[in-house]
């Protein structure tokens, strides 16, 4: 698994791009190749869930979506997604009314690419752990950590970490976004 200090691999996967619930809307494909120069002088978060059509996964997407707007005041932009296809990204959308309205972007490692280029695919089940990812503009890693398939993350404390990151300071345990530095 590629951890703090690495640089983001090489990778190329399909995104889908926030609020669209077709293939096409208006004239404008959903889909859009994301790698690891997309999103340029931003800071990224990528997390990986196990499958679509599950039952932790969406609480977890809802939980970041939720948090996009902060993600973004500190030009961070979302990225969640699985080694199912964008079809199936679409259709949960179309599906589970919690995430009919998603402001983050999807993305569909079908080669696994980037899973596979992280390390971080469960060896036994074959699908992508629950791993989180905060990457700087650089695309070095500044933060990644694993849960096992069963338990969901907190979507605040990557908040508050990227937070931490970005005041270049040495900050204490606990501490909120936005509070004192040491």
């Amino acid at each position: 698994m590629l951890t703090v200090g690495d640089t983001l691999p090489a990778f190329t996967v399909t995104g889908v791009k926030p609020g669209f619930k077709a293939h096409e809307e208006k004239g404008e494909s959903a889909f859009f190749d994301i790698t690891e120069t997309s999103f340029e002088g931003k800071w990224k978060l990528i997390y990986f869930y196990p499958k679509d059509f599950t039952f932790v996964c969406p609480t977890e997407i809802v939980g970041f979506d939720k948090l996009v707007g902060e993600f973004a005041d500190r030009d961070c932009v979302v990225l969640g997604g699985s080694t199912d296809n964008e079809f199936c990204k679409l259709a949960w959308r179309r599906e589970h009314p919690d995430l009919a309205n998603l402001k983050q972007y999807a993305f569909a490692d079908t080669k696994g690419e980037l899973v596979d280029g992280l390390g971080v695919r469960d060896k036994a089940a074959g699908v992508a752990l629950r791993a989180t990812f905060l990457v700087d503009p650089n695309n070095v890693i500044q933060h990644a950590s694993v849960n096992n398939l069963n338990v969901g993350r907190n979507p605040d404390e990557i908040l508050r970490l990227l937070d931490g990151f970005q005041t270049d300071e040495l900050c204490p345990c606990n501490r909120p976004a936005g509070g004192a530095v040491l």
